[in-house]
């Protein structure tokens, strides 16, 4: 994919320049919001945009791309009408966000119709890196970029809660199979042969391990590494601790229409309580000393960009 890109476009990479650091804090276009209760959001988003900001001037200090363009925003989706681009963190709102973008691109009346198959599997949203390289370009410098955290370790309790205590048929066998064979001392063959039952402490050993038997995985990958804050220029921070305000007041900056609203339901496993705080707390308490600090190391910078606290 790359050489074709390369092959399609003469345009020098240093055309990009303006994309990357040191990051200009564009001012937000407020023209369509609409009435004064947003002040409070509004000043939240000042004081993220800021802090994130500062943060990359101080802590990147890399001259070259540390990789191609195209593999930079691979995870951003496009939405051409209201020119807006988001960039998917899995486990912080991201099924809801694609089913708001697919109303926001006319595929659908409303976001509460739609289901999860068609929203992850549907191929019904355009990414960024399906474009030439003229065509990132000009939608990284014109369109609405936003990205939407969450505390990493709620975050990654919440995928391992997804995609290990509910039946899995990718999770299990690809992921669970190699991650019981080789964490897990006298596993029993059936065991193996599903890769069922992954204990937390199992996962967090394959999360650690330098060689873990498998690859990442999108749903625990570092939100530093989905969608680069330092190199791409996001102007709406939103945080899954306030998702809904934060949402409604994106989709009030962006025009969408004064009806759709961000659907409130819960995406999957709707009658599980949902991986709060105290939730965490439980499966941390499954962990050495050690263990928790590597865990907190690992997030390290997802938890410095975006201003969480330590656990």
């Amino acid at each position: 994919q790359l050489s074709d890109l390369q092959k399609m476009t003469e345009l020098p990479l240093s055309q990009f320049r303006g994309v990357y650091l040191p990051p200009v804090l564009h001012p937000l276009n407020k023209t369509l919001v609409k009435g004064g209760k947003w002040k409070d959001v509004d000043s939240t988003q000042e004081k993220r945009r800021s802090f994130l900001n500062d943060f990359c001037k101080r802590y990147n200090s890399r001259k070259k791309l540390p990789t191609h363009l195209v593999h930079l925003v691979s995870r951003i989706y496009v939405e051409d009408r209201h020119k807006v681009l988001y960039c998917e963190v899995p486990k912080a709102g991201c099924s809801n966000w694609k089913r708001v973008l697919m109303v926001l691109n006319g595929l659908a009346a409303s976001a509460n119709n739609i289901s999860h198959d068609d929203v992850h599997y549907g191929k019904h949203l355009r990414k960024l890196d399906s474009y030439d390289l003229k065509g990132i370009d000009t939608r990284l410098n014109t369109y609405t970029k936003t990205i939407f955290v969450r505390d990493p370790m709620e975050r990654l309790v919440s995928a391992f809660r997804d995609k290990f205590e509910h039946p899995n048929s990718y999770y299990h066998p690809v992921f669970g199979k190699a991650i019981i064979k080789k964490y897990r001392h006298n596993a029993t063959d059936e065991a193996l042969k599903t890769g069922s039952g992954v204990k937390f402490r199992e996962f967090i050993q394959y999360l650690l391990d330098s060689h873990r038997p498998v690859g990442m995985d999108i749903h625990w990958e570092q939100v530093s590494k989905l969608c680069y804050p330092c190199l791409i220029n996001y102007d709406f921070i939103g945080k899954f601790e306030t998702l809904e305000e934060d949402a409604n007041y994106f989709l009030q900056l962006v025009g969408a229409p004064a009806e759709l609203k961000f659907p409130k339901f819960k995406d999957r496993h709707s009658s599980d309580e949902r991986t709060s705080a105290e939730v965490v707390r439980q499966y941390l308490k499954e962990l050495s000393k050690e263990e928790r600090q590597l865990t907190y190391d690992f997030y390290y910078l997802d938890y410095l960009m975006f201003n969480y606290t330590s656990p």
